[in-house]
């Protein structure tokens, strides 16, 4: 039984030495110039100790550390420049999607102008956000508010119903 422990501890060890090397193959780091440190815990919780365990202290970031007793976690260490590259990416990357929720929705609602709908559009979530804890992030159904606006401001979205034949229109009616 201690044998099958022993495989599966092993096991584990190499697991996250395989995502650590799948994360540095995706990161374009070859093996020879990635660094792998291990984690030791001392006599004092307060304090643990770096110990190389491949590569070099000269190599590029990001350097990797597993700890010695938790074989299962792993880290990287990277530059506080690199993470906050890191960062603004994501946030540009969350704003891009936010935009183009918006215009989906926009367009899905059949602007008479695209561009005032989405003038409009903004100034809400502006307001919304100053209403807000400025520290925590804003969410807005977006659904609810172009149906907000198309209420409020009917003249900026097409009537589908404008175009139709009169007795379209009657038949649509006997159906609401």
């Amino acid at each position: 039984m201690d044998e099958g422990k022993k495989m599966s501890e092993k096991e584990k060890k190499y697991d996250i030495v395989d995502k650590i090397n799948a994360l540095s193959d995706k990161l374009g780091l070859s093996r020879e110039h990635r660094t792998l440190l291990g984690i030791k815990d001392t006599d004092d919780p307060n304090i643990k100790e770096l110990y190389l365990k491949e590569g070099s202290w000269n190599n590029e970031e990001p350097w990797f550390a597993i700890e010695d007793n938790n074989e299962k976690k792993a880290y990287a260490f990277i530059p506080a420049e690199a993470f906050a590259q890191i960062i603004d990416t994501l946030r540009h990357a969350q704003q891009e999607n936010f935009n183009l929720k918006l215009e989906k929705t926009i367009w899905q609602n059949i602007p008479a102008d695209f561009e005032d709908v989405w003038v409009v559009a903004m100034e809400e979530i502006r307001k919304y956000a100053q209403q807000n804890d400025p520290d925590k992030p804003v969410s807005v159904d977006l659904d609810k508010l172009i149906k907000k606006i198309k209420k409020e401001h009917p003249n900026l979205f097409i009537n589908i119903k404008d175009f139709m034949p009169p007795q379209m229109n009657q038949l649509q009616d006997n159906h609401d």
